[in-house]
């Protein structure tokens, strides 16, 4: 199955409750109103792709009306896709992953399926050819590092661990210095998810940063985000939580095929200024897939 059905099948919940009630709103009206106006907006929020970005939605779609760019119902799609590339489109979705070694650091809450996403990205990454190395940082997390392991012989990727309980610095360093000697291409840091206790989480994390920013200076590095699309706008809240304790470069959202809230990433666009980079649509080692805003968009209005 190729990259774009994959999403097409991974958003039908999606696109059966939000687009399919679109669809029956358009054929009820015979002209652009109000009243029109109003039953999508509800649409959209119950897709979840939150107040703020659905009013801005909606307020281009009235903007359009005003000047007569909008008049029949059947345009309103045409439209509604073009404002959400519009909102989505301008962010670059690469993984930046350009020096030898370059690193990753995954970030994420405990459940959202953050060490699955880890050994699914390095098992993509290394499909591209390239030689990966797995830091097993959540060490916090029972066991979170047997999980990797698992990850690892599956994938045949070199995991570095230390006992647990022990400092996620000194496991991302080592993994450093593995990562040097191995000539790795990516190093990928799994890091404990305790964004309950947000004092320890951010000294973890600067710790982490610390090691990083010393040892592999002029690196790459992406600071990614995993989110449960499932939580729909809860997601979002954990995202905002999130990037007030470290820098994010991009978000991954997962389970994506299991929930009709597929309309937060909308949300998190939007909102966030943060890219989506990878999106799981299914259970496989090859359904964590790179992020293509226009595939996604039409994915979900075809």
């Amino acid at each position: 199955m190729g990259f774009f059905e994959k999403i097409k099948k991974g958003l039908e919940k999606t696109k059966n409750s939000v687009i399919g009630r679109v669809d029956d709103v358009i054929k009820s009206f015979r002209t652009v109103d109000e009243d029109l106006l109003e039953e999508l907006e509800e649409i959209l929020i119950m897709s979840d792709m939150g107040v703020y970005t659905v009013e801005r939605i909606i307020d281009e779609l009235r903007n359009k009306v005003k000047e007569g760019k909008l008049k029949e119902p059947e345009e309103v799609k045409t439209l509604l896709k073009e404002i959400l590339y519009d909102i989505m489109g301008k962010h670059d979705f690469s993984l930046k992953i350009e020096t030898t070694p370059s690193i990753v650091l995954v970030v994420g809450v405990n459940g959202v399926g953050k060490t699955t996403t880890i050994g699914k990205l390095g098992a993509n990454l290394k499909s591209q050819g390239k030689k990966v190395i797995l830091a097993a940082g959540d060490t916090f997390r029972a066991a979170a590092i047997d999980q990797l392991e698992i990850w690892g012989k599956r994938s045949d990727i070199d995991v570095i661990k230390h006992s647990e309980g022990a400092d996620p610095a000194a496991v991302v360093f080592d993994s450093i210095a593995a990562g040097k000697a191995r000539k790795a291409d990516v190093i990928i840091c799994d890091t404990a998810g305790r964004l309950h206790n947000k004092t320890n989480l951010m000294n973890e994390l600067n710790k982490i940063f610390r090691v990083t920013d010393r040892d592999l200076a002029d690196a790459s590095r992406e600071v990614l985000l995993v989110l449960d699309a499932t939580t729909g706008q809860n997601a979002v809240t954990q995202a905002k939580e999130f990037s007030k304790v470290c820098p994010l470069t991009g978000i991954v959202l997962t389970k994506l095929d299991g929930t009709a809230k597929g309309g937060v990433v909308v949300s998190i666009s939007s909102e966030l200024d943060i890219p989506v980079k990878y999106i799981g649509v299914g259970e496989g080692i090859d359904d964590l897939q790179p992020f293509n805003c226009k595939e996604f968009i039409d994915a979900l209005f075809e």
